[in-house]
């Protein structure tokens, strides 16, 4: 039986990894600068992670959530402290568009309302709601077409005005900083706006920090910078270091309501063990720091280098380089980087260069990078 083949896929082999280096079966290395789609937060076959999740897995594995499970609620203890969000409830799925469906069918109920409002170059997620929300036609089915969503443009002020005079939302979701749509950061201003008009209608702000979340930016989420609360926080990627696991935050305004939401494996002991090993290791080596200071050493080595970027986008360890098209080196740039420089990055678009390393991301790790990367540009001169 073959593979269906949705993927594009490279010609390599992974069969082991450690920190930032993943190792193929011909015994060479690369260095992982894209983690898996942000995915590896503290990096591969963590120590504490393996030892962690070794010993769960000799206890118990999995058991519904008919019966108590006590890291679910160690979890919820420990992301209330790390995340600076007291008050707030977990729920915890399997993956970030889970997540986002479990958000919006939760701001539905409480204000009965069904229309949304999301941003053009979105990502929300690959199931139906989540991909109604996503802004990107060639994924959307018919099936999936018939959810009421608006699009506008990030920092649009006018445009998000006219939508909250035309509309009663029940929601509007926007990323802390878009990960597929080229690493683009909603301005403060505008993430206070939408935060200011959201209380005044009655509707449910969902920050989905799927990508940008877990200390990416050098703060927990992304959307602190801008100094808000939101009224649901989605989280995926990194929240497991590669083991599946999603989670919402929920404001002490929604009342549960027993079998209202459910999953069958969310929450289990074994994504419990990882997530709180993830949350151990970011707080015990100061992730969240290392990341604000190699995405500091990345831009100011190469975010004026003028010759090759036209922009640097984005926070902490969440960078995007948009390559100017013009420069003979910018279309090859990103195989160039894995085939003659093994190093893993991510793409968003023909243009751009998705960096997303693990946090745990050392100095002497960017400086390979930022080295190979000038010196794809200077063999062009």
């Amino acid at each position: 039986m073959p593979l269906f083949p949705v993927y594009k896929t490279w010609n390599i082999n992974a069969v082991k990894a450690r920190g930032c280096t993943i190792t193929d079966d011909k015994g060479r290395e690369y260095l992982d600068l894209y983690g898996g789609h942000a995915v590896i937060s503290i990096g591969h076959s963590h120590p504490v992670y393996v030892k962690t999740l070794s010993e769960q897995l000799q206890r118990i594995g999995f058991y519904s959530n008919a019966i108590v499970n006590p890291l679910q609620e160690r979890l919820a203890e420990a992301l209330t402290r790390i995340s600076e969000y007291p008050g707030y409830a977990l729920f915890l799925c399997n993956s970030g568009a889970e997540a986002n469906e479990n958000a919006l069918k939760l701001a539905s109920f409480r204000n009965g309302r069904n229309r949304v409002l999301a941003f053009k170059r979105s990502f929300h997620g690959r199931t139906s709601g989540a991909v109604a929300l996503t802004d990107n036609p060639s994924i959307c089915s018919p099936f999936n077409a018939n959810h009421h969503v608006d699009f506008i443009d990030l920092d649009d002020f006018a445009a998000l005005e006219q939508a909250f005079t035309q509309n009663q939302y029940a929601a509007v979701i926007v990323e802390g900083i878009q990960g597929v749509g080229g690493i683009r950061e909603p301005s403060a201003a505008f993430l206070q706006k939408i935060r200011a008009l959201c209380t005044v209608h009655d509707t449910v702000l969902i920050l989905d920090e799927i990508q940008s979340g877990y200390g990416r930016t050098g703060k927990f989420f992304a959307h602190r910078h801008a100094g808000i609360r939101a009224d649901i926080v989605t989280m995926a990627k990194g929240m497991g270091n590669g083991f599946p696991v999603g989670g919402l935050l929920i404001a002490p305004e929604f009342k549960a309501v027993q079998g209202q939401l459910g999953t069958t494996f969310g929450g289990n002991y074994l994504a419990c063990t990882a997530a709180l090993a993830v949350l151990q290791v970011i707080e015990e080596e100061d992730l969240m720091s290392n990341a604000a200071r190699m995405g500091s050493l990345i831009k100011n080595e190469i975010g004026h280098f003028s010759e090759g970027i036209s922009e640097y986008r984005g926070r902490g360890l969440m960078i995007g380089l948009e390559l100017r098209p013009e420069h003979p080196a910018s279309a090859t740039l990103r195989e160039d980087l894995l085939m003659k420089g093994q190093i893993f990055t991510g793409a968003a678009g023909t243009h751009i260069i998705r960096l997303l390393p693990p946090l745990c991301l050392t100095e002497q790790e960017a400086e390979t990078f930022i080295k190979f990367f000038k010196q794809c540009y200077i063999s062009h001169r």
